[in-house]
């Protein structure tokens, strides 16, 4: 029987997620003035109020639920730009260089990582994590309003994301398979991921028929847009198995046609904006200081598979395609990071006892690390003195 929840409870929940985000985007604020990311403002908030440092502790299973809506709709909303036939003219060489890219570096990351210890399937999580990068981080880098890259840098930068992010959620519905995650035999997950694909493909068709119908009124269609996200990575995750956060990219994915879905995401972006700052914020919070000291040798790992393989071979290959007016140093260091995808395949590999806890630890760790390297990072190198300059005035 249903009990209601006591007032006080309700209002301290309240008052708690309320604090948290006025110290987030204080922090965010304080972090964008320093010429740092706003996202390290909302990792250290994150920090400030996790269980394993003193003082304040939030709710983290009120911070968990609104994380878990927050990845939701960012990656619904990433899903829902993803399109590979918008690439621009002339970075038609992308659609072979990113992909085999993404492959080549999840391939020798998972090598690197079993030759250290962990077992295949470990070492495949390990692997896709390194390779993917945080299509939110690249779209930030070419709207900064302290960017140094130009148009093509821009486009370029773009585009490999998003054929990145389609590799890779092909990759990870593979890697999924072979786990069988959530208990479920190999067989039977190898055939509820693809059937999760055919029933976000019929709600895509259905979709611009909805919303065609609500498009007058504003409040319809909103509600309309945020609940099929919703709905579709909750059906995904409940009866499929496949995990929230892929699950709300492959939905988006399959929606990702026509101007009414883009009038959705237009409607959409300011809540995802919210509820991405708790999902930083909750990142922050499962970050433990004590655990970073035996971290430290997968920390060193990690983040050189994602400097030395991932990056350098972005610049390489960018170097070697020789795409007009691209500069290669840009579109690695750009690339050099690691994102939300990374960070949900390192849980599902700690809930299916595929890493340890100080793979974890260090896999949170060189998130946090790399976004904030290669926002700064790519406002330097060797590009002409008059850009500099004209990025510091």
């Amino acid at each position: 029987m249903w009990q209601p929840v006591p007032v006080d409870t309700t209002a301290r929940d309240i008052l708690e997620i309320g604090v948290v985000l006025l110290a987030a985007a204080g922090a965010g604020w304080l972090a964008r003035l320093a010429g740092l990311p706003a996202v390290l403002g909302y990792l250290a908030v994150g920090l400030l109020v996790s269980p394993f440092t003193p003082g304040y502790v939030a709710d983290r299973h009120q911070l968990q639920l609104f994380a878990d809506i927050g990845v939701v709709l960012l990656l619904f909303e990433v899903g829902i730009e993803v399109d590979p036939l918008r690439l621009p003219r002339g970075k038609g060489r992308l659609l072979w260089v990113a992909p085999l890219h993404t492959l080549g570096v999840a391939s020798a990351a998972a090598v690197v990582a079993m030759a250290a210890g962990l077992t295949t399937r470990g070492g495949m999580v390990v692997g896709l994590a390194v390779a993917l990068s945080s299509s939110v981080v690249v779209v930030n880098i070419t709207r900064s309003r302290r960017r140094t890259t130009n148009r093509a840098t821009d486009e370029t930068l773009l585009g490999w994301s998003v054929l990145q992010d389609l590799t890779g959620v092909a990759l990870s519905a593979g890697l999924l398979a072979s786990i069988g995650i959530n208990g479920r035999p190999l067989w039977l997950t190898a055939l509820l991921v693809p059937a999760f694909g055919a029933v976000a493909t019929a709600a895509a068709w259905l979709l611009p028929h909805a919303l065609r119908q609500v498009r007058d009124e504003p409040d319809l269609f909103l509600v309309v847009s945020l609940a099929t996200g919703l709905a579709l990575a909750g059906l995904g995750a409940r009866v499929f198995g496949v995990p929230l956060a892929l699950a709300a990219f492959i939905s988006g994915l399959a929606v990702s046609e026509g101007p009414a879905t883009v009038a959705a995401r237009r409607r959409l972006l300011p809540f995802r904006e919210v509820f991405a700052v708790l999902f930083f914020v909750a990142v922050g919070s499962l970050i433990d200081p004590a655990a970073i000291p035996a971290a430290l040798p997968w920390i060193g790992l990690v983040l050189g598979l994602v400097v030395m393989v991932k990056a350098g071979s972005a610049y390489g290959l960018g170097r070697l395609v020789r795409l007009p007016e691209v500069r290669p140093w840009q579109v690695a260091v750009g690339l050099g990071q690691m994102g939300e995808f990374s960070f949900v395949l390192a849980s599902i590999g700690v809930a299916e006892h595929l890493l340890s806890a100080q793979v974890y630890t260090a896999i949170l760790c060189v998130v946090v690390v790399t976004i904030a390297l290669a926002t700064l990072a790519v406002r330097w190198g060797p590009w002409p003195r008059a850009v500099r300059e004209a990025a510091r005035a």
